[in-house]
């Protein structure tokens, strides 16, 4: 057994922390864009006047962050080469996704919007998976030049993680000649929706409530008639570009179809494990600096007369975090190394349970790192000034999104009990 990274992965951080320095740090410096990232951040980046979206001075300071790591070579490596990336994989995704996140907060790696210098692209490999030549000619070129943005319509008001009973449905309809569809329902937290151009906007086309079969996917224009932004849902981490979006008699036509007609969930599915890995590895790094920082403050602060580290109430909460977030990186990286060695429809038989260990795990460490790091901080841990309660704000989010650890926990049990996996009786 052999716990050594890459040599040719371990140059690469060392490349990418010099592209931090001389591009994206000075960037940073600029313009006093360091009030997108110090204690001024969360009313820097919102316009709690216009619905508490992002305000675009703030997406257009990432996007030209994008751009200039596109440049660079970094920004795309995770894509197939194709795509003019080097389809590095898991393992290399985890570790950087780990690496840039212990660096705290910056222009570099935001992870509040998914924003970083190295991306992560589910839409792009969902489209070479399941999309027509045309979709993939139009959508993936469009996404990496920044004109086409797809935001993604599953989750329904009375519908999270039971999607299988979505209320939102599609019924054949011919307009003008043209073979299409109807749409009717609603969809709650369909990010981006403010400046996406589609919404791969999921409904119910055969089959009864509970069916996993008879949801299709539609690639739906945001301009279509009947499309409204009825409400953005403010949440504990601003801005906010989660809205609640009505779809009233929208049609369609037939070639929006995205995948195959009432096989929705699989697509919806596709790229579940990467994300988590992935996601997984940033909320480990994330807990990583909240360690880190703590122990630095406590060898810092000295309350009456000698170090605050001295007391055995501040080491051992910090030595269990510690110790975590040791073991946690290594089941991280052997379960991103085991789902580089498999056809990815195996990860699900396989290494699902896995998957949403690290995933479950990492995002309830995280919270534990950032809330002890503001108890060995003091007022200023609680502060603004300090960034844990934005890793706090943040991250918590994480415990429900991706699947809620619940259903996650779910997951685990399946293959722990033999009621599904490579153990199934």
């Amino acid at each position: 057994m052999d716990f050594n990274l890459p040599h040719e992965l371990t140059e690469f951080l060392k490349n990418l922390d010099r592209f931090i320095d001389q591009e994206i740090k000075p960037l940073q410096a600029k313009d006093d864009n360091e009030r997108f990232f110090d204690h001024r951040r969360e009313w820097a980046r919102t316009d709690f006047d216009n619905g508490g979206l992002p305000r675009p001075e703030w997406e257009a300071l990432l996007q030209q962050c994008k751009k200039i790591a596109d440049k660079a070579g970094f920004y795309r490596l995770s894509l197939p080469k194709e795509f003019g990336g080097q389809a590095i994989g898991n393992l290399w995704m985890s570790v950087i996704r780990d690496h840039l996140a212990s660096k705290g907060l910056g222009l570099f790696n935001d992870l509040q919007n998914e924003h970083s210098v190295v991306g992560n692209f589910p839409i792009i490999v969902m489209l070479r998976d399941f999309g027509t030549p045309a979709q993939k000619d139009k959508f993936i070129t469009g996404q990496l030049e920044f004109k086409t943005r797809i935001t993604f319509g599953l989750t329904e008001p009375n519908h999270g993680s039971d999607a299988t009973h979505m209320e939102t449905k599609a019924v054949r309809e011919t307009r003008n000649g043209v073979d299409g569809w109807l749409i009717n329902g609603e969809k709650m937290w369909t990010t981006g929706m403010h400046t996406a151009t589609h919404c791969a906007l999921f409904a119910r086309t055969s089959g009864q409530p509970g069916d996993a079969r008879g949801i299709t996917c539609f690639l739906t224009p945001c301009d279509s008639p009947g499309v409204k932004i009825e409400e953005y849902l403010w949440t504990f981490n601003m801005p906010t570009d989660h809205p609640r979006v009505s779809f009233t008699n929208v049609w369609v036509p037939a070639d929006a179809m995205f995948g195959e007609e009432g096989r929705g969930l699989p697509l919806a599915q596709s790229f579940v494990h990467e994300n988590r890995i992935r996601q997984a590895a940033s909320s480990l790094g994330a807990a990583a600096f909240c360690v880190a920082e703590s122990v630095r403050y406590a060898r810092e602060r000295k309350p009456f007369g000698e170090e605050l580290a001295r007391n055995q109430g501040i080491q051992f909460p910090l030595v269990e975090l510690a110790t975590q977030v040791e073991m946690l990186r290594l089941l991280i990286r052997k379960t991103a190394w085991e789902m580089d060695q498999m056809p990815h429809p195996e990860v699900e038989k396989k290494l699902s349970d896995k998957v949403s260990m690290c995933n479950y795990w990492a995002n309830r460490l995280v919270c534990e790192a950032a809330d002890r790091a503001m108890q060995v901080h003091g007022g200023i841990g609680y502060s603004r000034h300090k960034p844990f309660e934005h890793i706090y704000r943040h991250h918590r989010r994480y415990r429900i999104t991706e699947g809620s650890e619940e259903i996650q926990m779910r997951k685990v049990a399946g293959f722990l009990f033999g009621y599904m996996g490579p153990n199934k009786f």
